[in-house]
């Protein structure tokens, strides 16, 4: 009768044991055993993986159903074909003074019915290198020519309008109204708009936990209900919206006081977002979503949250340096002191640095070789007629150069161009020094200056009519002494502050 091995040699024969109590170990699972714990962890997998997705999609859902859309132009005016992830980004941000819906509380509808007018406008343009970010402010007040427009709602057709108030433009025939303006006068093209209201204003104040803004004394402004401290406040809901809003409690009283406090509360803004977390907190950044979105119009091509998070997602990691806040080079509306115009030639030397690209927080830097998502006229002039397409004939013109460069030689270069274009009549005298270059025509000519000033890239405000003269007269002044397209200089100090300076807005009266 065979033995049965002991314990003992049992385990120096190698043969393991399970502990007491203890199931099979993995390899010893059946083949259905294993099948099963597959199946579990699959769905387990499955129920996760679409819960992600039905979060995903609820949220995608809510925020497509939050935004409203509007068209992106009022008349003729189209946008480029642009990528939102990789192309040159002209956005146009516009405050509007609404007092529909839950803005009511702000005013009666007559005061401002529908979508309003636009009091808050910031042109944001972002390079395609994502290396920078300008805000340029209009003033509310500014005084510019307004295109003709139609009203996508109505149908109700506008007539183009000399000089017009530009915050009037939306109020006229939609946002698309004041993006159409705003081509016009920088020979960019703007590729989307977001309109927020004061409701927005104050539901993000509190949804970030309050932006901190300095204020150099006390104040206290019983017409928009801004009361600050001296020194640091941090602000939000209805005071947020009363810093924005406040002309009579800060700086001036005037609407350039009100841009500063709009850059100084921006600025606060992106640093806050930036130093908190917020950008890598998916909760924190959905109720951000979900805020802005419940708040604004857009244009169509950005009615998606999709779109929203690329260009979002762009901003992220821009060094808050390069984010130059900008104010459009302003003065006095002689009609009327109230309200202001284009100050040129600086007005177009700010336009064409930004149809060139240009880095405005390092002015003497080159400009980049990419192409820009810019129009190639000047702010307010038609493009280049082809000679082909004139109604005139060019070589019969009464056409003169006056030169008044100081330069040796320059009238004769400006003459060649000019023949060369199809002026071969054109004549050239020597004149008094002069400090800008003007285009003067006579009644009936007002086509070919046009052209002219077209052919160099002479803005609009630099060309003028005159009853000194007969025909067109190009006077060559010491700002275009080389070249053949003008090139105007960008003003001194022309960024107001970045996103990394913490600036003191002013009470009134200091």
């Amino acid at each position: 009768m065979a033995r049965r091995p002991d314990a003992a040699l049992a385990h120096r024969a190698g043969a393991h044991h399970a502990p007491l109590g203890a199931g099979p170990t993995p390899r010893h699972l059946s083949t259905g055993a294993r099948h099963r714990a597959l199946r579990i962890a699959a769905v387990v997998v499955a129920v996760a993986l679409v819960g992600v997705l039905v979060l995903a999609g609820y949220w995608f859902l809510r925020l497509q159903t939050n935004l409203r859309q509007a068209p992106l132009s009022a008349g003729t005016g189209t946008a480029d074909a642009s990528s939102d992830a990789t192309d040159r980004l002209q956005i146009l941000i516009v405050g509007t003074d609404t007092r529909d819906g839950a803005n009511s509380a702000y005013g009666t509808a007559e005061d401002s019915a529908g979508t309003g007018n636009a009091d808050v406008m910031i042109l944001m343009d972002i390079p395609e290198d994502n290396q920078r970010i300008t805000m340029v402010s209009f003033p509310r007040d500014l005084m510019v020519p307004i295109p003709a427009c139609e009203d996508s709602e109505t149908g109700v057709k506008h007539n183009a309008v000399p000089v017009g108030q530009l915050n009037s433009s939306m109020s006229l025939a939609g946002p698309g109204c004041t993006v159409d303006a705003l081509n016009s006068i920088t020979g960019l093209t703007i590729d989307h708009f977001l309109i927020a209201d004061f409701n927005a204003v104050k539901e993000l104040s509190n949804t970030i936990g309050g932006v901190q803004v300095c204020v150099n004394a006390d104040i206290d402004d019983s017409y928009s209900g801004l009361k600050l401290r001296a020194g640091q406040n941090t602000i939000k809901g209805e005071q947020a919206l009363a810093f924005l809003r406040s002309r009579h409690g800060v700086g001036d009283g005037s609407d350039l006081s009100r841009i500063k406090s709009q850059q100084t509360f921006l600025a606060s803004l992106a640093r806050k977002v930036r130093s908190d977390g917020t950008l890598g907190n998916v909760p924190k950044m959905l109720g951000i979503a979900d805020t802005i979105t419940r708040n604004l119009t857009v244009d169509s091509p950005l009615a998606n949250p999709q779109s929203l998070l690329t260009i979002g997602n762009r901003l992220k990691d821009v060094d808050l340096a390069k984010v130059a806040f900008v104010t459009v080079p302003i003065e006095e509306y002689p009609a009327d002191p109230a309200r202001v115009q284009l100050k040129e030639p600086d007005a177009e030397g700010l336009f064409q640095a930004l149809r060139d690209g240009r880095d405005l927080t390092a002015p003497d830097a080159p400009a980049p070789t990419s192409t820009p998502s810019a129009t190639p006229p000047p702010s307010g002039a038609p493009a280049p007629t082809a000679p082909s397409t004139r109604a005139y004939d060019a070589s019969t013109q009464p056409v003169a150069v006056a030169d008044g460069t100081g330069a040796v030689g320059r009238g004769k270069q400006l003459l060649e161009y000019l023949a060369k274009d199809g002026f071969a009549s054109a004549t050239l005298f020597d004149a008094e020094p002069a400090a800008a270059t003007t285009v003067y025509y006579s009644v009936g000519f007002e086509d070919v200056a046009a052209d002219i000033a077209a052919r160099f890239k002479l803005p609009a405000a630099q060309v003028q009519p005159s009853t000194a003269i007969y025909g067109v007269q190009l006077y060559a002044g010491a700002d275009f002494t080389s070249g053949d397209r003008f090139v105007a200089k960008v003003p001194k100090d022309v960024v107001a502050q970045t996103a990394a300076e913490k600036t003191c807005q002013s009470a009134y009266g200091y």
